[in-house]
């Protein structure tokens, strides 16, 4: 085992811990809402940040990360920010086994950990479905669809089980391979400009309908 940083800081806590703790010293009475994913998440602010401009809305994505390291940062990244809501996008990096191989119950133990853990700080949840792909560039030729598929199917269940938003981007964006079409994309993993406008309609719908939710 190398004495690497990264591996000294597996969940990259370091990454938004200077933003928080000014966010956490600023008292708002505004709807704040954090958003906890990967690069999925991360990349949103550049690729369409039309979408964050001018709203409470605090981006808390790190590219690469699978739901065991969102879970260890989730008290630092999100609880401690005191948002109205959270909204989460985990799963695609662990079935990609970017750091480890992950069975689905692993992935949605560590989803409904962080769902549990909102929910007793009185945080309201807007869970996503994880999005298409039929590839990882990055790692190739594990056939993600039906597990990305299978893997929704349950995220589904159990946000109607619990009366939890869900916004199914899946749907919206999978082509006849069950993956991420290039208009939407330019590699089938991370949506570009046109993949980010179909989404944002969708979350923006599920934010605006939990904050009338009393």
């Amino acid at each position: 085992m190398g004495n690497s940083t990264k591996a000294q800081d597996w969940p990259n806590l370091n990454k938004y811990r200077k933003a928080n703790a000014i966010l956490a010293e600023t008292e708002t009475s505004e709807n704040r809402i954090v958003f906890m994913g990967d690069s999925i998440t991360e990349f949103w602010s550049t690729v369409h940040p039309e979408f964050f401009a001018g709203k409470p809305y605090i981006n808390r994505g790190i590219s690469g990360q699978t739901s065991p390291q969102m879970l260890l940062r989730f008290r630092a990244d999100v609880i401690a920010l005191k948002p109205k809501i959270v909204v989460i996008l985990a799963g695609v990096n662990d079935i990609a086994g970017n750091t480890g191989p992950a069975t689905l119950e692993m992935i949605t133990n560590n989803i409904f950990s962080m769902i549990d853990l909102a929910k007793a700080h009185n945080i309201k949840v807007i869970l996503c479905s994880v999005l298409p792909a039929s590839d990882f560039p990055w790692k190739p030729h594990q056939e993600p669809a039906d597990k990305i598929i299978a893997l929704n199917a349950l995220l589904t269940d159990y946000a109607d089980a619990n009366a939890i938003p869900f916004v199914d981007y899946h749907t919206a964006m999978a082509d006849n391979r069950k993956g991420l079409p290039l208009a939407y994309s330019n590699d089938g993993v991370h949506p570009n400009q046109a993949g980010y406008e179909v989404m944002a309609p969708l979350l923006e719908t599920a934010i605006q309908f939990t904050l009338a939710k009393r």
